[in-house]
């Protein structure tokens, strides 16, 4: 007889659940987001301060890149090793965890080869601009020289989250931003002594912020996470296991690349109508962050209190996971709207934008969070279907979201923006024209998967 399972995944009441390890995952999300946006402030405020933005706005896509490809790694291993609790199995969870490192190491050095040698290619593609160029390839090239930090937090982090143990792994997410926001005007604006570093020194700033991350993340598995053993022979990379963690994280990898893919080809098709328009979309999408981060932190504890219950074969829960984890984001995802709609205005003029960049980005910021709303409605259903080992669906979302509804539309909708840019504001309706047909698809996929499945 299989012994009763104490796990507080699997004694607490769904909604009450969700909403306890899931807050401190969304209160470290937007953390992350935050620190995004003082980096570009710091940045912005700057000598030439508008070009570096739009710098770090070109590398942004390989930096969202490295977080995809961690992330979804980690959901992988995050779902693998909830459903491997869920069955009292501690062994295989055990070795689940050990070859989510194995896996940390590989996707690292990938990064750091790229850093070395790829970026000034990649940057070229975007920019002829020699001095936002040279911006660009200086603070991508730290960004990916110095990659563990960020590739190993996302790891451990949904190590932690699979475990029950979010609260941990937020205390870690918010040590590494308070890092970043710290060491960021000493190291770009040279303060106590250090040397003005400029864009090298917000680079360095992110990875010891990232390293501090991971470094305590690390700490809080070893000695706080009693649900699996830790080793070197857990470490030994095991194909099935891997397959397994692929085949789950994979289609999480894909949705976060599309952010990578999107933003990239968004950067092209604006810069090949005027740079005010790269430099305000890329600020709004850190803005914009503080809201989607919120959604994603959600989506985080959906996925692994949906795969626990699956793994316990318990439809109630299944069903109250799905409920709750998509009323709570759209919660979140209105008061986001409200907000944004609101502070509009004074979020933008916060950076020392140009009066022309300034009102595009408070025209993206107005039109792009129109979407929202709709846009949590997918990104919470991601979630369940990354649980229940559905990634076809999830995958089909995300190419709806990010790629297949949004690059074309962007292209013709920016042949169409006059000379002196009067009314470029018709791209961003690019967005929520993309978030509500997606939502919909969404829905449908649910229902499908609810009677194959459920």
């Amino acid at each position: 007889m299989q012994k009763e399972n104490n796990n507080i995944m699997a004694r607490l009441p769904v909604g009450k659940l969700m909403i306890k390890t899931g807050l401190p995952i969304i209160i470290s999300m937007m953390l992350q987001a935050f620190y995004n946006i003082v980096d570009s402030a710091f940045v912005s405020n700057m000598e030439d301060g508008e070009n570096a933005l739009n710098a770090l706005t070109l590398a942004f896509p390989v930096q969202m890149l490295m977080v995809a490809v961690g992330i979804g790694t980690g959901v992988g291993v995050n779902v693998m090793l909830a459903r491997s609790l869920g069955e009292n199995n501690r062994e295989k969870a055990s070795v689940v965890a050990g070859n989510g490192v194995f896996l940390g190491i590989v996707i690292t050095a990938v990064f750091m080869l790229f850093g070395v040698f790829g970026v000034p290619a990649y940057i070229s593609t975007q920019t002829g601009d020699k001095v936002i160029g040279e911006m660009a390839v200086t603070y991508l090239r730290i960004c990916c020289v110095c990659s563990a930090g960020i590739v190993f937090f996302s790891l451990f982090e949904k190590i932690l989250q699979a475990s029950g143990l979010s609260v941990q792994s937020t205390i870690a997410q918010i040590s590494g931003a308070v890092t970043n926001i710290v060491l960021d005007p000493v190291m770009i604006y040279g303060l106590l002594g250090f040397p003005r570093l400029g864009v090298s020194g917000a680079a360095l700033a992110t990875v010891a912020g990232q390293l501090v991350s991971f470094a305590l993340a690390l700490v809080f598995h070893i000695k706080k996470n009693k649900s699996v053993d830790n080793g070197i022979r857990f470490i030994k990379p095991d194909k099935t296991i891997i397959r397994i963690i692929y085949k789950i994280g994979l289609p999480a990898i894909i949705a976060q690349a599309l952010m990578s893919v999107m933003t990239y080809g968004i950067n092209i098709i604006l810069g090949s109508v005027s740079a005010a328009l790269v430099t305000a979309y890329g600020l709004y999408y850190k803005i914009q962050q503080f809201i989607l981060f919120a959604a994603f932190g959600l989506r985080d504890a959906i996925t692994p209190i949906v795969s626990f219950s699956y793994g316990m074969g318990d439809k109630k829960r299944i069903y109250e996971g799905i409920k709750y984890g998509v009323l709570y984001t759209s919660v979140i995802m209105l008061a986001g709207t409200a907000a944004l709609e609101i502070f509009a205005d004074p979020l933008c003029s916060a950076f020392g934008l140009s009066g022309e960049t300034q009102g595009l980005c408070v025209s993206a910021t107005r039109i792009i969070s129109a979407g929202f709303f709709f846009a949590g409605i997918s990104l919470s259903l991601q979630g369940v279907f990354q649980a229940l080992d559905k990634g076809l669906p999830s995958l089909i979302v995300s190419l709806l979201r990010q790629l297949v509804l949004i690059l074309p539309v962007a292209q013709a909708l920016s042949l169409l923006v006059e000379p002196g840019l009067s009314n470029a504001r018709i791209v961003w309706l690019t967005f929520p024209a993309a978030e509500i047909i997606t939502s919909a698809a969404a829905v449908i996929l649910l229902l499908k998967v609810r009677k194959n499945i459920l």
